[in-house]
């Protein structure tokens, strides 16, 4: 948080037959913008709300491709599931880990919005996703128009729980699908960019 601090000189009545001068403060808080990038790229807004990152997650794909946020990744790089490691310290604590895309079909007209690619439930602490149940199997993403948001999120369990397949892969919601299991806030997220591999410059925008 910046703070502006402005000095004025003001004048005081007569006092002992001279001028005191005070000087009077005055602090402007000024916000700065974000720098989040699950902010800037309105991931927090279009699939969550505000949260604080409390568990460590790292996502890697076949050839040690690592996904850290913003990253670009291709198709042909993402056909098999990733290796997700999860941190904490206890494994007793369980956890949830979807995969969901806000900008399918397309980001300029997101009416399947999300589609889930993958859902894996009771993930041991300290472990990964291999640990843990496969509810809905992956689905390699394959963006035709655009570019994608491609977001991992991880929830904290209250403990063992049966989490059932949604119907559908299309306009899953991960609020509801949180609120629904009791699973509150997300403890991380992580989130890459995706477009087709073959797709001409000028439709590498989001649009």
């Amino acid at each position: 948080m910046g703070i502006c601090i402005i000095a004025r000189k003001c004048k005081l009545k007569p006092k002992e037959n001279r001028e005191e001068s005070v000087i009077s403060i005055r602090k402007h808080i000024v916000m700065p913008r974000s720098t989040n990038p699950l902010v800037i790229s309105r991931v927090v807004g279009d699939v969550l709300e505000p949260f604080t990152s409390s568990v460590g997650m790292r996502i890697v794909y076949e050839g040690n491709v690592e996904v850290v946020n913003c990253s670009e990744l291709k198709p042909s790089q993402i056909i098999n599931q990733p290796r997700v490691d999860v941190g904490g310290d206890d494994l007793r604590t369980l956890y949830t880990l979807i995969l969901v895309d806000p900008d399918a079909p397309s980001p300029g007209d997101p009416n399947m919005r999300e589609y889930l690619h993958w859902m894996v439930t009771n993930i041991p602490a300290t472990t990964g996703a291999t640990y843990g149940e496969e509810v809905v199997a992956y689905e390699n993403p394959r963006p035709v128009v655009g570019i994608h948001r491609l977001v991992f999120v991880l929830f904290r369990q209250m403990g063992r729980q049966t989490i059932y397949a949604p119907g559908w892969r299309q306009s899953f919601n991960t609020r509801d699908f949180a609120e629904l299991y009791n699973l509150g806030s997300p403890v991380a997220a992580i989130f890459f960019n995706c477009k087709r591999e073959n797709s001409p410059t000028g439709s590498s925008r989001r649009r």
